[in-house]
């Protein structure tokens, strides 16, 4: 009977059954965020309600002036972007709109940042950057401005403490930073001067993983050590990738203030950059798409327990969140828009034999057209007509 099985028409594929079925994992999401909603935040909205029934009082330059530093802060995001992918990066511009969508899709999805580092990987890609430098280049920028957040969180800390005591968020959030610093510094080194031990280790591992090809795996390794020594031994480089990544943690932090200002709540800077850190760094568990919750409520609750009027804390926080991460998704949309408009010009600019062949017939897609690989070896780029406009640029 098994023979004839076999002969006849195939078996369906088992279904793999997960620990956790995902309406299960959904309905969790919804009932964490109601009660967020509707237990955690209530008592500090109704002190916000009354701040703003003052609007009246309200001068609205401080509001633009807040909406303005964070889009500056943006901008400096875009840079950093600039700096770890050069040289050969694309226009800042182009960034600036990547950075962008890949930001709105981390804002609507679940999973922390890695659906907006997916969509950034093929954008970038598209826009002629190397897989391995791009796919380099995003996790330099994350970890690293990850790791320029906790010295900016630890620094704030160890004068805070001694002025407004201990919390114990600190602990948590300290000891998710030294694991942070451990992983990255601990990848730092096996790449620099451990390659040789990384690509025998790599290459045990990939031997025992189906569809995978060690020799992919090898080349691979050197290509991501070769890039980090050139980053090692550039100095410069690194310095104004850090100085970017501090620039962008610091201009929010000072969104935030200023709109903290705007309604009558006149927080010191320390204080400031500790709920700042303390609210970010506990936002990397990806609970929330964005932190969307997890911000508010560290933030408001650390800051009033500095002693700031709990009503114009929520006011503040509330509107710097809207300009934060509601603001960034239409316009992430917006941006993604542009860029999905120029794809076919962007192709003919990086392979002129592709923009030729997209007006033939739909075939190009499968022949030496746009569907194959530049001369340059840079990512191929799809037939933009057989794209339409969805989630993965």
């Amino acid at each position: 009977m098994r023979a004839m099985d076999a002969d006849g028409p195939g078996e369906e594929p088992r279904v793999k059954k997960r620990w956790i079925p995902r309406n299960v994992k959904i309905t969790l999401l919804v009932l964490l965020l109601f009660f967020v909603v509707e237990v955690v935040l209530p008592p500090e909205l109704h002190s916000a309600r009354k701040e703003f029934r003052q609007l009246n009082h309200l001068n609205f330059l401080w509001l633009i002036l807040g909406a303005l530093v964070e889009v500056a802060s943006l901008a400096a995001y875009a840079e950093l972007t600039h700096t770890v992918l050069s040289p050969g990066a694309p226009k800042r511009f182009r960034l600036f709109r990547i950075n962008m969508w890949a930001l709105a899709v981390s804002h609507v999805l679940p999973g922390g940042t890695v659906p907006g580092t997916a969509v950034s990987y093929r954008l970038l890609t598209e826009s002629g950057v190397p897989g391995n430098t791009a796919a380099l280049g995003l996790a330099t920028q994350g970890i690293g401005s990850a790791v320029v957040l906790n010295l900016l969180f630890w620094l704030a800390l160890l004068i805070s403490i001694p002025l407004n005591g201990y919390n114990p968020y600190y602990g948590f959030a300290a000891i998710l930073g030294v694991l942070l610093l451990s992983i990255f510094g601990g990848l730092v080194l096996l790449l620099t001067r451990g390659e040789k031990q990384a690509d025998r280790f790599l290459l045990r591992v990939a031997s025992h993983i189906p569809f995978v090809k060690p020799e992919s795996v090898a080349a691979l390794v050197k290509k991501v050590a070769d890039r980090m020594k050139v980053l090692a031994e550039n100095p410069q480089l690194l310095y104004r990738a850090s100085i970017w990544a501090a620039a962008n943690w610091l201009l929010d932090a000072s969104s935030l203030w200023v709109f903290l200002f705007a309604f009558g709540a006149h927080v010191s800077p320390i204080d400031l950059l500790v709920a700042y850190g303390l609210a970010n760094i506990l936002a990397v568990i990806p609970i929330t798409p964005g932190g969307l919750g997890v911000v508010e409520f560290i933030s408001i609750s650390t800051l009033t327990g500095f002693g700031v009027p709990a009503g114009a804390v929520a006011a503040g926080v509330l509107c710097w969140r809207l300009v934060n991460f509601w603001l960034p998704i239409p316009f992430g949309g917006v941006s993604y828009l542009t860029l999905w408009r120029n794809r076919a010009r962007l192709a003919a600019s990086l392979d002129p034999s592709a923009g030729s062949s997209h007006g033939g017939a739909g075939s190009s897609s499968n022949g030496n057209g746009s569907g194959g690989a530049s001369a340059s070896g840079t990512a191929p780029m799809p037939d933009t007509d057989a794209l339409p406009p969805g989630l993965v640029n």
